[in-house]
């Protein structure tokens, strides 16, 4: 079986690179404090903001979709799941809040791990949830001519429940003797997780829940304000890049965690960066909303969309920013480009 090892390997990952991001994130997690002193009651609005993005995302990655409007209903327990993709987005919220409310009390161990899963799929009839898989599985992909290929085996069902409880304790050693930096562990964490592929269903969805847990329980908490989901789903085909390098040889103890250990620590980097930037857009709070959008065009080098300028204004509403864009663009202040959803702005 897969031996886990989280003291020598670690060691391996410290290249030039991953150290200078690492010194980047603490720098940041460094100001996270006082951003979240600072603005507690603005700050209210990024964090449902990134619920519903979070659940969102996540659940997009697996091909579990609705639209926008009942996305934001299910989020904020406005309506109840009319359907199988609504029931899953429900648990994940369910999940996902029960992680935000309770980070600090909820130990990464087997037990906690199935426990997790269970709330997953607490709206489904499915009766998946809770439960490790019954039988082997396969991580295969299909290409264009709609031909699957096998990428990963993960380990045998039989395996599954004693590789879970040797990678859930060593992660618990390594993390108690705090000898390691936890941005170091969580990624290899989450490989190995993947790798084991414990469940029938949700594997994704629950790799990047635990992933929260974890930043969340070694201090950083930006996934709370930003959606750390939505920047993966915004980046998916270098995560599976990553997340191919990095589990090739994972079997017989020859894979490398760097691909994947690097594209994490620049997740949360981006995160950081995204999250200080709203900050700064919340303290222009005084200035009108067309004041404060046509603030951020001007501060922006190149183009942005209408999108964009939404995400990092959770406040301001949709008709709010059209009708400010219009009117800039009209005013010669900003000039349109580009047309359907590739439709941004650049400042004249």
């Amino acid at each position: 079986m897969k031996k886990f090892d989280y003291t020598k390997i670690p060691e391996k990952l410290l290249t030039p690179e991953i150290v200078q991001m690492l010194g980047c994130i603490h720098e940041h997690k460094g100001k996270q404090e006082l951003f979240v002193e600072a603005n507690i009651d603005e700050l209210r609005t990024l964090l449902e903001v990134a619920l519903i993005q979070s659940t969102g995302a996540s659940n997009r990655i697996e091909g579990i979709f609705t639209s926008d409007k009942r996305l934001e209903e299910l989020v904020k327990e406005k309506a109840e799941p009319k359907n199988r993709s609504e029931q899953e987005i429900s648990g994940y919220r369910e999940v996902l809040a029960n992680i935000h409310e309770s980070y600090d009390f909820i130990n990464p161990r087997p037990n906690i791990i199935l426990q997790l899963h269970r709330d997953l799929y607490s709206f489904s009839q499915r009766g998946v949830g809770g439960n490790y898989k019954n039988s082997d599985n396969v991580i295969a992909e299909t290409d264009a001519q709609g031909k699957q290929k096998v990428r990963f085996v993960p380990v045998p069902a039989f395996q599954t429940s004693e590789a879970m409880e040797k990678l859930c304790t060593c992660l618990c050693e390594a993390w108690e003797e705090n000898k390691i930096d936890k941005l170091i562990l969580i990624p290899m964490f989450i490989l190995d997780f993947l790798c084991i592929h414990p469940f029938d269903d949700g594997n994704g969805r629950m790799s990047r829940l635990l992933t929260l847990l974890l930043f969340y329980r070694a201090g950083y908490i930006v996934g709370k304000y930003v959606s750390m989901e939505m920047l993966i789903e915004k980046t998916k085909e270098t995560y599976y890049e990553a997340l191919e390098s990095s589990s090739s040889g994972w079997h017989e103890d020859e894979n490398t965690y760097e691909p994947f250990v690097k594209y994490y620590l620049g997740i949360v980097i981006k995160a950081y960066s995204e999250f200080e930037s709203r900050v700064e857009h919340l303290r222009h709070k005084g200035l009108s909303k067309p004041d404060r959008i046509k603030a951020l065009i001007e501060r922006r080098v190149g183009k942005i969309s209408k999108k964009e300028i939404m995400e990092l204004c959770p406040d301001i509403s949709k008709v709010t920013v059209e009708r400010t864009l219009t009117e800039l663009v009209k005013n010669g202040y900003i000039a349109k480009v580009g047309a359907g959803p590739a439709t941004a702005y650049v400042k004249v």
